[in-house]
């Protein structure tokens, strides 16, 4: 089930710059579709639905503002690995949770622009609610106006990682690459970040729950 970014790269470039796991607008910009998948079962619509968790809100996303194949579905997956294992599809741009018996959960992302895409296998060591967002001194350097964050942005709303991270290692060590959530679910569907994969906060909540520690994930 593959989309080819090649198109999607000609009508992002040179207006949508981002940086790893920074807000943007993307108001008004249209998203392109994936193929349509078939044997799918779609999200219940409520999925989407406002919800407190904890001491905050996560608002509700308009479903019709995306096409439905960026949104939560159980599909047909033939694949190798054992069931739990994340797979990233980075020309669906699709995250597919293996369910085992030739099924996946699997949800929209964005992914890493030209320049910071990357494919490989890695771990699920570590995961965290609500959690801090720290640039990466490289990123302070092209983006001086970051330096207030250097120490961390505390978790919240604005916050770029949003409401949920699962931090990849290679090898027993942080890749510096996430799957988290968004303060801008409307990049989903796009080649926008800096390497990580972003998710919309009502999928990566779910994910979250679902998602072993030690788990692999590979990203193709």
């Amino acid at each position: 089930m593959k989309r080819h970014l090649a198109a999607l790269g000609l009508l992002m470039a040179g207006t949508l710059v981002l940086g790893a796991c920074k807000p943007e607008d993307f108001a008004g910009v249209e998203q392109p579709a994936p193929e349509v998948a078939m044997d799918k079962v779609p999200a219940d619509p409520l999925h989407y639905a406002a919800r407190s968790d904890g001491n905050r809100m996560i608002s509700a996303i308009d479903v019709t503002e995306y096409h439905p194949e960026l949104l939560k579905n159980e599909v047909a997956f033939e694949t190798i690995e054992a069931p739990g294992t994340v797979v990233i599809d980075t020309e669906g741009p699709f995250l597919y949770l293996v369910q085992g018996e030739g099924r996946a959960l699997r949800y929209g992302i964005a992914i890493g622009r030209e320049g910071f895409d990357w494919k490989g296998t890695g771990t699920i060591a570590r995961n965290a609610k609500w959690p801090t967002w720290t640039p990466p001194p490289e990123m302070i350097e092209r983006e001086p106006h970051l330096e207030k964050w250097k120490g961390g942005m505390p978790g919240g709303e604005t916050n770029p990682l949003g409401a949920r991270a699962l931090y990849i290692y290679f090898g027993g060590s942080d890749s510096g690459y996430r799957i988290h959530g968004t303060n801008q679910p409307r990049s989903i569907g796009y080649a926008a970040s800096s390497g990580c994969f972003r998710m919309i906060n009502q999928d990566v909540i779910d994910l979250y729950e679902k998602v072993q520690r030690g788990a692999k994930v590979v990203v193709i």
